[in-house]
């Protein structure tokens, strides 16, 4: 018996198309979302980012999550800070009033987004507050990574409407997948308003342990339900994964031999070939569901 009744049957089937090819030098708004907390969104977000900029591209990272831990891992205190992605939509802000320069820039966070969808609530054209944000700034960057809050509120619609695709972190436990029939639908309905160009880059396994059947089915499903829109990297449990964040450093620059760094550096590699309509390079697959199992310690 199928451990979760199959995805076929706890999700719907919106378009779920693939994103399409990008021309060179073209900016990439990258959104990250899944409703659920604690699916790695932010640790994505962050490593992808940096995997990024170590490859020689220039990254924005935009943290719009009320909790700030985006914004945490760069040193700064969201408690602290004066003028944040709030003001951006609410007030109508130029973004490179917020933006903080560290490994990669970011737009930082405050937990005044807490109130944003009711600022936000009142306001005519609501919806494209973050797109009108980015205008000014989508030129200098090759890839723009937004971070999201686990929820569904105006914040999430803002980031869907502003960007050009979606990447969605699903964790290999089984509650990882009650939160995507709602998130799919949302994709469905923002495809046929306020953003019909957007599309699903990728979905991502993270948490990924080889060594239990509960990870191995997850992935299994997922593979079944979206096909070749799973990455074929999977973020592993890692220790020090983990541990970075206590350090204020993302993984690739903590420990790049750890297997986790080498995930995110795989992944990078990945997507950029999706996105230049290319086969993903050999070394790209480092990590992978049909390996040993990985060294958690490692």
């Amino acid at each position: 018996m199928r451990l979760h009744m199959g995805l076929a049957r706890l999700l719907p089937r919106p378009n779920i198309r693939p994103a399409s090819v990008v021309a060179p030098g073209e900016t990439q708004v990258i959104a990250l979302a899944n409703q659920k907390g604690g699916v790695a969104k932010t640790t994505t977000t962050l490593n992808l980012g940096v995997a990024f900029a170590e490859q020689g591209f220039k990254v924005l990272l935009v943290d719009l999550d009320p909790q700030g831990n985006l914004t945490m891992s760069q040193g700064l205190n969201p408690d602290t800070i004066e003028r944040s992605m709030f003001d951006v939509l609410v007030h109508r802000m130029p973004i490179t009033q917020v933006i903080e320069t560290r490994e990669v820039d970011i737009a930082v966070s405050s937990i005044d987004l807490a109130g944003a969808d009711m600022a936000l609530s009142s306001q005519i054209g609501r919806e494209r507050a973050l797109e009108k944000g980015l205008a000014p700034v989508r030129d200098d960057y090759d890839f723009i990574l937004i971070d999201c809050p686990p929820s569904l509120g105006l914040i999430t619609l803002n980031m869907l409407a502003a960007a050009d695709s979606l990447l969605i972190p699903l964790q290999c436990e089984y509650y990882a997948l009650e939160g995507l029939s709602q998130l799919l639908n949302t994709v469905h309905l923002i495809q046929h308003g306020v953003n019909p160009s957007l599309a699903i880059s990728g979905v991502l396994l993270t948490m990924y342990d080889a060594r239990l059947n509960l990870s191995r089915q997850v992935a299994a499903d997922a593979r079944e339900y979206f096909g070749s829109q799973v990455f074929e990297t999977v973020v592993p449990r890692n220790v020090r994964l983990a541990e970075a964040p206590s350090f204020g450093k993302p993984i690739v620059l903590y420990d790049v031999q750890s297997i986790g760094a080498q995930a995110y550096m795989a992944i990078a590699h990945e997507l950029i070939a999706r996105e230049a309509g290319k086969p993903a390079r050999a070394n790209a697959t480092a990590s992978q569901t049909t390996t040993p199992a990985p060294e958690v310690t490692a």
